[in-house]
């Protein structure tokens, strides 16, 4: 069976995640996303990567870990998911007690979804070096583990680096919860293999880009000795078709995630029901 899970970015003006929650679990859905920037320069040093320029709820979105919290205590099955949380511009101690303490609040359902940015302005606002974000990234966490599972943690990378420490809570989800890795392939497939649980692809672009990336991904991570199996993959914002939705399925992907607008809730449900609709088709044979 296909997953499904709704991203919305959670604003002022938006339909709260309180609302959101319960309504993704009562129509089926298995997971809500909310997505993360902590401010947009007036300025950008980077082009937007996305069709249409910047949307005003990229300004306006919440911390993802306050919206979701509030997605978790109104719901009781419903994963939770950062789609995706900016780790070189977060704190690696401060972040990592975050994830423990949302996954022991939601009772371990929390999904972290990482990438490490785009927004070469917002990076360097935050004082990482944007050439040198993705070892950041990566060094995060990997120290994030080392916190989560172990009573004594300590972490010495070139940029992360900290003596024995102790810290709790530690998650639900053992040994922690699910890392996956977002970006675009090749780049971000070789770090979901190298340090993640799971692969989180945009698939935005049509029908084959991703059919095509998915047999070559899970050769990479073969060739790297990890068993592709234990590398599930997240389409992020595909075409909404059922076609393609059956083709995912039956190539194993684990779940798709499909974006809707950060408007109030009488604009979002027709949107759930187009999607819901698709869900139910495309796992219905």
């Amino acid at each position: 069976m296909l997953k499904f899970g709704i991203s919305l970015f959670f604003t002022e003006h938006s339909m709260q995640p309180s609302e959101l929650g319960p309504e993704l679990e009562q129509r089926g859905f298995e997971s809500v996303w909310s997505g993360e920037h902590s401010h947009i320069p007036e300025v950008l040093k980077a082009p937007f990567p996305g069709e249409g320029g910047l949307k005003r709820w990229y300004y306006d979105v919440m911390d993802p870990f306050v919206t979701l919290t509030m997605a978790a205590l109104a719901t009781t099955t419903l994963k939770i998911g950062t789609g995706v949380c900016l780790i070189p511009q977060r704190d690696t101690i401060q972040t990592a007690k975050l994830v423990a303490s949302i996954d022991q609040i939601s009772k371990g359902r929390f999904l972290f979804g990482v990438g490490n940015g785009w927004n070469q302005g917002e990076i360097e606002n935050h004082g990482t070096v944007f050439k040198t974000r993705h070892q950041r990234g990566r060094e995060s966490i990997e120290a994030m583990k080392e916190i989560w599972t172990k009573s004594k943690a300590e972490y010495h990378g070139e940029i992360v680096n900290f003596d024995p420490m102790m810290a709790w809570p530690k998650p639900v989800q053992k040994p922690h919860p699910p890392v996956l890795v977002g970006g675009a392939f090749p780049y971000s497939a070789r770090r979901a293999i190298r340090y993640g649980d799971g692969w989180l692809p945009s698939a935005p672009s049509g029908k084959t880009d991703l059919l095509e990336e998915i047999p070559r991904f899970r050769q990479m991570a073969a060739e790297a000795g990890r068993d592709p199996a234990s590398l599930p993959i997240t389409a992020w914002y595909p075409p909404r078709d059922l076609d393609l939705m059956k083709r995912y399925r039956d190539l194993g992907v684990e779940r798709v995630v499909f974006s809707v607008p950060s408007d109030p809730a009488e604009a979002v449900r027709p949107h759930l029901d187009e999607i819901g609709a698709l869900m139910e088709a495309t796992n219905r044979g």
